[in-house]
């Protein structure tokens, strides 16, 4: 029983310790990696989404993000605790075009906080934020947001029949997430979301480039990110 104890608090450490060297490495300057993991996080959210606009209990989310005017995705966000928690992940942000209606991005963000408390224990999930107003855009284009602070969020419904909850729902920012197959919405009061500068500029291959120059003036643009813009646009106009 002491062995098995034992290996749950060294797997906590350990995962704790993960976190915060990822974190550590979020604002280093651009690597070398960082355009492999910058088309690797876009597949990634790619699949994210496909999974969650497919799930039967995702009827609140079909029906939200088809009036969202930015979709947030984050395909896998670690959270750690050891008497006190951190939680972090990779994001992309894409945006629709208020005349056109097209799609652009995706920009590239941390999403993450950590907590204090008598906790143990560590989980992954995929988190989708549905930014439903302009305010909640703007919020997510700078260069940090404090979910809950800087702008409003709500926790998504889910379940077969949310969809009708939605109707009188009055938010910035809408949350889901996905932890081990099971979908549900999640409070993300407190989270930050950060811009990844360096994942920006290596996946365009541009300096100084703002999420603003992706998403609202366009003015760079990566093939690879095709296939994920082509499966927003789907989710939106899905009847």
């Amino acid at each position: 029983m002491k062995t098995k104890k034992c290996g749950y608090w060294i797997e906590s450490v350990l995962l704790i310790g993960a976190l915060l060297l990822a974190f550590s490495g979020m604002t280093s300057p651009l690597c070398a990696d960082d355009a492999k993991d910058s088309a690797q996080l876009v597949d990634k959210a790619r699949m994210t989404l496909e999974n969650f606009s497919n799930a039967r209990e995702m009827e609140g989310f079909r029906n939200l993000i088809k009036d969202a005017k930015g979709v947030f995705i984050a395909p896998q966000v670690l959270k750690g605790a050891f008497v006190f928690g951190v939680s972090g992940g990779s994001g992309v942000f894409v945006v629709r075009d208020r005349k056109s209606g097209t799609w652009a991005g995706p920009a590239f963000y941390t999403i993450g906080e950590a907590s204090f408390g008598l906790q143990a224990g560590g989980e992954a999930s995929e988190v989708i934020l549905l930014a439903m107003t302009d305010r909640g855009v703007t919020a997510l284009l700078g260069n940090s947001a404090k979910l809950g602070a800087d702008v409003g969020v709500a926790v998504g419904p889910v379940g077969m029949g949310a969809a009708a909850s939605t109707a009188n729902l009055s938010a910035d920012i809408v949350s889901f997430a996905s932890s081990k197959g099971l979908f549900g919405g999640i409070a993300v009061d407190g989270a930050v979301v950060k811009v990844r500068n360096g994942l920006n500029q290596a996946y365009y291959h541009k300096k100084k480039l703002t999420p603003t120059d992706i998403l609202i003036r366009r003015i760079a643009r990566n093939p690879q990110a095709d296939s994920l813009l082509k499966v927003v646009s789907g989710a939106v106009q899905e009847k």
